[in-house]
């Protein structure tokens, strides 16, 4: 059968295999340590060979680094720790020449403290911008209006003196919350995508969107049921029902969707987290009018990778046919532990990391593979005196942390610091990562680097793969199949998730081998390993 290629009807998103890069640690271009957009421009070569649609940059916009970029103080400026509007603008021209499409993070659910926005709202309650950021009285005795936690810990509300009033902060007291119920709030930040927008970039990762919008009438959120799980944050003690997750926030995405399709094949994506992020994600897709898809933290935060959990959570978006939407998925980011330090024994993470790659990349939906995916990279341990992430060092040594999967990329294992940087690197890079460097996996043909081009490869070329149905989900014990089904093609995938061989279901005698990771065939599944069929 001739591999069918994809219709040119659909718009480039449809089934795209997206490339996260996290400026700070994936290419030093002079020398200070911290990776910058002159960097990434560097390395488009390597990431367009690899085979993927489109890079996803983490923010670079002028900030102070509280949490790193995503505390914005200017939307429309690159820090200069990250380079010039002039690099940004480079990097977009290299990319498109290379055939890749840019998304770049928005985040509109809260500002830098040191945002001109935030200093003109404190500075009274009357004004143009009094309104634009979440303000409350203290209750009588002076405490916070209500019980409303942050994700860092402690109260979601600080005391402003200048104001007098409390501002409310989901993050950390240095990320004051923006009242994006006001119209002018929304105006102003359809402004800058707007301003992306005209510079070429391709689509938008829409940042904590759901945290957009709080209760106006600040009710308590209720407490969360006893579930016996351990709990490290306040946060977690409560049901977010009232501090995030309003009805507002659809008419503000149709919105964003309406300037977005001004622009072309513009791609939107949404993080989607909280107790109902699986309804919020249906509804922010649905339709023609609203976001082209969303992901949510279903395997990002997931202790184990089962069948039965794979199984459950693509349920979830496939169900009766009346799901809405286009999903995303990631195994890993710049906010999750390394899923290979999450899912399998030390021993069995070259194994794992494949099968788990052939999952990915077999996924019904747009697929984002994060920088060093692609080479088996594992959860680096940061010693507490060198953390830099402010939960980390907040819930410290009752979590894993973010710092442990932002180390730099090691692009060559016999060059200082992997030829990440000259300099001192903001977070330090392992041994056992600087062994699975980009250089020493381009050497063999049998490595990871080489499989998840092939996969990627594959994907592409296979539209029953990038754009077909899911149907036919089974999971049983440590099996997990499913086909993707497209017009003139039919493909079966089969995986063992687990470190022992199985014997997988019958499959029928014209089956063809399209890739067999991990020794697997038609009849034996070798732990952790993985098969794609034709039928």
């Amino acid at each position: 059968m001739t591999a069918p290629t994809k219709p040119a009807s659909l718009p480039w998103w449809r089934g795209a295999a997206i490339y996260q890069i996290y400026p700070r640690s994936f290419q030093d271009s002079n020398g200070d340590g911290v990776g910058d957009l002159a960097g990434i421009t560097s390395r488009l070569d390597y990431v367009a060979e690899l085979g993927v649609d489109a890079i996803w940059i983490s923010p670079f916009y002028t900030s102070p680094m509280r949490d790193f970029g995503y505390d914005i103080a200017d939307y429309c400026a690159v820090d200069p720790i990250f380079g010039t509007l002039a690099d940004f603008d480079a990097l977009i021209a290299r990319a498109h020449a290379l055939g890749l499409k840019v998304i770049v993070d928005q985040v509109y659910a809260h500002s830098s403290d040191l945002h001109p926005w935030f200093a003109e709202s404190r500075s009274a309650r009357t004004g143009p911008r009094a309104d634009w950021y979440g303000w409350a009285d203290p209750k009588r005795d002076g405490t916070p209006p209500n019980n409303w936690q942050s994700v860092f810990g402690g109260p979601a509300w600080t005391w402003d003196a200048r104001r007098g009033q409390y501002y409310m902060h989901t993050f950390l007291k240095e990320q004051p919350q923006l009242n994006v119920h006001e119209p002018a709030v929304q105006d102003a930040l359809l402004g800058v995508a707007k301003f992306w927008l005209e510079r070429g970039v391709d689509g938008f990762r829409l940042d904590a969107l759901n945290h957009s919008m709080h209760d106006p009438r600040l009710r308590n959120n209720p407490p969360a049921p006893q579930d016996g799980k351990p709990r490290s944050r306040p946060f977690d003690f409560q049901i977010r029902r009232h501090s995030q997750s309003q009805p507002g926030v659809i008419p503000f995405i149709e919105r964003i969707r309406a300037l977005c399709d001004e622009y072309g094949a513009i791609h939107t994506v949404a993080e989607v987290g909280g107790d109902n992020a699986q309804i919020e994600i249906a509804a922010y897709t649905r339709g023609e009018k609203r976001l082209n898809s969303a992901y949510g933290f279903d395997f990002l935060y997931a202790p184990d990778l089962t069948p039965t959990e794979v199984a459950e959570v693509l349920a979830d978006w496939e169900g009766d046919g009346k799901r809405a939407g286009w999903p995303s998925w990631a195994f890993e980011n710049h906010d999750a532990p390394r899923a290979v330090s999450r899912w399998c024994e030390p021993q069995d993470a070259d194994r794992f990391a494949r099968v788990k790659m052939a999952l990915l990349l077999a996924l019904r939906g747009n697929v984002i593979v994060y920088q060093g995916e692609e080479l088996g990279l594992r959860q680096d341990h940061i010693p507490f005196e060198q953390l830099q992430d402010p939960e980390a060092i907040a819930n410290w040594p009752m979590t894993l942390g973010r710092d442990g999967a932002r180390t730099p990329m090691p692009w060559r294992s016999a060059a200082p610091l992997g030829g990440f940087t000259t300099g001192q690197p903001w977070l330090p890079l392992s041994e056992q990562n600087l062994a699975l460097s980009v250089a020493a996996q381009q050497a063999d043909r049998t490595s990871l680097l080489h499989e998840t081009q092939r996969l990627l490869a594959l994907r592409r070329s296979n539209m029953a793969l990038r754009t077909g149905w899911i149907e036919n989900v089974i999971a049983k014990g440590s099996l997990l199949m499913f086909d993707r089904v497209a017009a003139g093609q039919h493909l079966r995938c089969l995986f063992n998730l687990s470190p022992k061989a199985l014997k997988p279901p019958p499959v029928p005698a014209h089956a063809a081998i399209l890739a067999s990771i991990g020794g697997a065939t038609p009849t034996t599944l070798p732990g952790y390993s993985a098969i794609y069929l034709t039928l």
